[in-house]
């Protein structure tokens, strides 16, 4: 199967709801509005994308937006296996909830409260949304937006 097959089965299952489509550096990029991830997520699974890779977010300030992308992969389907698909959305910064995926891939789990700790975007109906790796009063500053200040330290005396 051919990247170009993948995108036509991919665009015939999702159909009107694919805000936007493009194939780039061995992954298939497919945004949806928000309000459709989980049906997008559902109709991906019955394709055959069996399990998320990983869960990241951009944080891009200056547009006030945040991109969520899910990268969805296959084990069960050899051919699928070969391709991975960034399923994404974007939201305005100030948005504080957002659907969790994890009802249809519960491999979503750790990712997603990544995401929850790093930037501070809660996923409605996720089973356990905590603090994974920080503190939650470090989580609470959200330490991977663009706006976030760090401290320097230094040993040295100016």
């Amino acid at each position: 199967m051919s990247s170009s097959e993948v995108i036509e089965k991919i665009k015939e299952a999702l159909g009107d709801i694919i805000e936007s489509i493009e194939e780039g550096k061995g992954v298939v990029h497919v945004f949806v509005p928000v309000d459709k991830i989980v049906e997008a997520a559902r109709k991906l699974k019955e394709l055959g994308f069996d399990h998320i890779k990983d869960v990241t977010a951009i944080d891009y300030p200056k547009e006030n937006v945040i991109k969520i992308i899910y990268h969805a992969s296959s084990y069960g389907n050899v051919e699928l296996s070969k391709y991975i698909v960034g399923l994404g959305y974007s939201i305005p910064r100030d948005t504080e909830r957002v659907p969790s995926l994890y009802s249809v891939w519960t491999t979503a789990d750790f990712q997603e409260r990544e995401v929850y700790e790093a930037f501070g975007i809660v996923f409605e109906g996720h089973p356990d949304l905590r603090p994974l790796l920080l503190s939650p009063p470090v989580a609470e500053l959200k330490p991977l937006r663009k706006d976030f200040v760090v401290k320097e330290e230094t040993i040295f005396r100016k």
